[in-house]
């Protein structure tokens, strides 16, 4: 009896700690991003009955009292004090250093802000395969804390769901093989999510199932503790083929070809009206709030990038009814959130009446509309305000991890204003559904501040932003981020944008679907931009130095189309001495591109496929990591697929080993069918390099992380070097 009282005790003990006060969930968070500096805060909580989020920051007695609603708000304080009066940013990622002053400013005068609205989301399905699928604890730690200073309080949590599925297949009376193989490898583990494809590089290794089941419980503790209502998954229809011999009455559908994979990765649904499926919908609930508790909002998405087995209104409406009510029944406080990708990616056939028809047959309270991509398409408004339904703004700001920069600062200012003054008592708030993190953070701050700080511009935001990164100590850096923001940031970011280096080669264009280089700014202004961030002097810190070498990047892998040309040139009048010579310098360009990447540590190939190698236990693992990691940024998908290339990146070692591999290849096909005085065979040689991309997939040869050499000095060096060659080709 006594053991049992223990027991009892300890465990009530544990639970009561982990229900941390907010102001104490604030202080936690400020420890760990401030460490000893962290000291001079205090954290209050308002308690006041207004129900909208806020905050207030001011000096009390020598220390800085930061106020707000929860602890959301007011990490969203520390953080409008850390950049507005200590002229700092805390990045994403994990292992950036945080610049402080000596001695931290005491307010003059009190700041204070409210939300504009109640609902701010994060993430997209897909960044759980271009950035995150091989993050540990300490990845998360840093980006659950970026996501509450920037007021984050709807994030996306779909890891560590193949376990609740794993159990829940197995009692339908599936044998775990053919479960496991169902699932995908880990980089391809959204698509599988998203009812895209099915057991492509899998099975999963027991290991990583159990992995990311704790992973995912220590996600979800801190984001909640930061008052967040994280997204879990719903059952959306996604069944595994074998269970159609289990219920041969179901039914169960192939649905349609998803970008080329073959048969045996096609994926089945269950029609919503099968008794089955809310089975299936209650035990999946059931095991995933058992084991990781639930905030009532789901995430289900059916038919995203697929066919619908019938296209009428009436089934449309059916599915989408059933979907809920499953979804009621196994959950009474249940709320649905969606992605509407589809509607604009599938427009043709998602027709006005048939999204019309799919949404208005679920409750409007109980249906929230991601508008996913607004930084280029609103649907908001083509749609009636969603025929009445909540609704959620999205800056979407990057596909597949294309490290082009890039995005529409004009724009979204102005969309952000006017969805703020006209969408309607159903807007319910703004998000961000970028397919990867890598470039252009400052886009996806912005659209957060502005919840906090309604009227500020993006030229006022661009200043902020300059000073942060080292604008105060050097007016260079600050003048570099007004001609981004104003000359380079003018555009919506696109579907497979990259540099020329980054795509197969071609005598004219691309020779790949997902790698278009063109921009829609004088090259010459990002040359200015780099320029002025190498005029600076005595400004050391980790985002200068990625600055330094991010806008380099680009300033150099736009010169190289200008390059191919003068190549192609050559080939068109036979002049094959000058085309040797710029043979060499396409191939001098890349290598020299390539050691400008080396230096930073976030555009690195060989880091990504460490951090890979990392979750394996054994040697087998590991490989089997690196090969799912080398996949996905390069074929994607099998040898010569539809999505080859469509996560390219600007990063080192993947520059050096892949692309200037390639076209050297290229280079070299050309001048041989000239020196034989044949016509060049592009077809021939696109099945040279497709072997040559399927093969390094299978490599297993280490890439270092960084060079060790000083990006600043690098970044002079080849700007020096480059500087007559860019004004030969950017000044027109």
């Amino acid at each position: 009896m006594k053991r049992i009282f223990f027991t009892f005790i300890v465990i009530a003990t544990m639970a009561m700690s982990a229900i941390a006060s907010p102001e104490k969930s604030a202080a936690d968070l400020c420890r760990r991003v401030l460490g000893e500096k962290s000291k001079i805060f205090r954290f209050e909580q308002l308690k006041d009955s207004l129900d909208v989020d806020r905050y207030s920051v001011e000096s009390s007695k020598g220390k800085i009292l930061i106020k707000g609603n929860s602890a959301n708000s007011m990490a969203v304080g520390l953080n409008q004090y850390l950049v507005k009066l200590c002229h700092t940013s805390v990045s994403w990622w994990a292992n950036d250093d945080v610049v402080l002053p000596q001695t931290m400013p005491l307010p003059q005068e009190k700041m204070q802000g409210r939300a504009v609205c109640k609902s701010r989301f994060f993430l997209n399905y897909c960044t759980f395969g271009y950035t995150m699928p091989y993050w540990k604890w300490n990845d998360w730690e840093r980006m659950i804390d970026w996501m509450a200073l920037n007021g984050i309080n709807m994030p996306l949590a779909i890891t560590g769901q193949e376990t609740i599925w794993l159990k829940v297949w197995k009692k339908i009376g599936l044998d775990e093989k053919d479960i496991k193989s169902y699932f995908t490898g880990p980089a391809h583990l959204a698509w599988h999510r998203m009812s895209n494809i099915d057991a492509f590089q899998g099975p999963l290794p027991d290991t990583w199932l159990r992995d990311q089941e704790l992973l995912q419980k220590k996600i979800l503790a801190r984001e909640r503790e930061l008052t967040m209502k994280p997204i879990l998954p719903g059952f959306a229809g996604h069944v595994p083929g074998k269970l159609r011999d289990l219920y041969p009455d179901a039914k169960i559908t192939m649905l349609s070809d998803w970008c080329g994979f073959e048969d045996r990765c096609r994926s089945f649904f269950l029609d919503p009206e099968d008794p089955l499926y809310a089975e299936i919908q209650k035990m999946f609930i059931d095991e995933q709030t058992k084991a990781y508790g639930t905030d009532h909002i789901y995430g289900i998405d059916p038919f995203n990038e697929l066919d619908s087995p019938d296209w009428s209104e009436s089934y449309l409406a059916k599915v989408s009814s059933m979907i809920y009510k499953t979804l009621e029944s196994a959950d009474p406080k249940a709320e649905w959130l969606q992605m509407t990708w589809t509607f604009y990616n599938d427009r043709d056939r998602w027709t006005k009446p048939r999204i019309k028809a799919f949404l208005d047959a679920v409750p409007k309270d109980k249906l929230i509309n991601l508008d996913y991509y607004c930084d280029y398409k609103e649907l908001w408004q083509g749609l009636d305000r969603y025929f009445g339904g909540r609704f959620i703004w999205c800056y979407l700001g990057n596909f597949g991890g294309n490290c082009m920069t890039e995005g529409d600062l004009a724009g979204a200012e102005k969309k952000l204003n006017h969805v703020f003054a006209e969408g309607g008592k159903n807007f319910d708030g703004v998000g961000a559904t970028l397919e990867a993190f890598d470039t252009n953070e400052q886009m996806y701050e912005y659209v957060f501040q502005k919840v906090w700080n309604r009227d500020l511009t993006g030229k006022q935001w661009f200043e902020l932003w300059a000073e942060t990164r080292g604008g105060m100590q050097d007016e260079h850096i600050k003048k570099a981020w007004e001609i981004l923001g104003e000359k380079v940031y003018v555009r919506a970011a696109g579907v497979g944008k990259a540099v020329l280096i980054n795509a197969r080669p071609a005598l004219e264009k691309q020779g790949g679907r997902y790698t278009s280089p063109i921009i829609h700014y004088p090259e010459i202004e990002v040359w200015n931009a780099w320029n002025e961030f190498l005029q600076a002097k005595d400004v050391d810190s980790d985002g200068y130095r990625y600055d330094v070498v991010n806008i380099g990047r680009q300033a150099l892998g736009n010169l190289f189309f200008h390059y191919r040309k003068q190549f192609t040139l050559c080939y068109t009048i036979g002049d094959k001495a000058q085309a040797r010579v710029w043979a060499k310098r396409m191939d001098e360009l890349i290598a020299d591109y390539n050691r400008l990447l080396s230096c930073e540590k976030h555009l690195s190939m060989g880091a990504w496929i460490e951090q890979a190698r990392a979750m394996g236990y054994d040697d087998a693992e590991k490989d089997y990591y690196e090969l799912n990691a080398r996949t996905l940024l390069t074929t994607w998908g099998n040898k010569g697929g539809i999505l080859n290339d469509y996560a390219n990146r600007g990063w080192s070692g993947l520059t050096d080993t892949y692309y200037r591999v390639r076209w050297q290849r290229f280079t070299d096909a050309v001048l041989d069918a000239m020196e034989r005085g044949v016509p060049f065979s592009q077809e021939a040689d696109r099945d040279h390099i497709t072997e040559f991309e399927y093969q390094w997939t299978l490599r297993k040869d280490k890439l270092p992380i960084v060079s060790g050499e000083d990006a600043v000095a690098v970044a002079r060096e080849l700007a020096k070097k480059y500087a007559v060659m860019s004004k030969m080709c950017t000044l027109k």
